[in-house]
């Protein structure tokens, strides 16, 4: 395996021109790419995306609990039913609401955030005794049939990767293909990581 990195904003140059990644419903995410790596011969991209990542979370019991596990929002039937009511509450703040591949993401210009802005949230899949958090700061509130949902930004990098076809192009990863590489994840964080420092 080998591994060559891009800094997009390295030596003060402006970022590289995006790259787009589409699914096959035809659903898009511009992305710019992190870094390159091959394996087997096979050329791969680790891409970021241009706009923010966000998610929705919702709660058990309907009320936002930090004694309760968040439960994210992942059923395309339920997203398109939610994504206009996120979508109007975040255009009150001038951002914008973009129902990508993969996942959801905003832009505009994000408001400045704090740490008292910061929420540990507690994932759903998390072992009743688990110490395990993960980093979000929310953007956003709003109700469906009295359900409460809150629009956040994962402070973990969200990382996208990419298969580079014939045509040079990147394609998404079919389930098979991720399960075959997915061994190697790991490694190719600690190696993005390592780039990135």
């Amino acid at each position: 395996m080998t591994f060559s990195s891009q800094h997009p904003q390295e030596n003060g140059e402006l970022p590289e021109t995006p790259v787009t990644v589409t699914d096959e419903k035809g659903q898009s995410l511009e992305c710019y790419v992190q870094s390159t790596l091959e394996v087997d011969r096979q050329e791969y991209l680790l891409l970021v995306c241009v706009d923010q990542p966000v998610v929705i979370l919702t709660w058990p019991d309907g009320e936002d609990d930090e004694d309760e596990a968040a439960i994210p929002v992942e059923s395309e039937s339920e997203l398109e039913v939610l994504f206009p009511l996120a979508k109007a509450v975040l255009a009150e703040q001038n951002l914008t609401l973009h129902y990508s591949t993969i996942t959801l993401t905003v832009s505009g210009e994000l408001p400045d955030l704090s740490e008292e802005d910061l929420e540990l949230i507690t994932p759903d899949d998390a072992d009743s005794d688990s110490d395990e958090y993960e980093e979000l700061v929310w953007l956003a509130s709003f109700y469906h049939k009295k359900q409460e949902y809150g629009v956040y930004i994962p402070l973990d990098p969200f990382l996208i990767l990419a298969r580079v076809d014939e045509q040079g192009k990147p394609q998404l990863l079919s389930p098979e293909e991720l399960q075959q590489i997915e061994p190697l994840l790991p490694m190719i964080e600690d190696q993005l990581f390592d780039d990135m420092a």
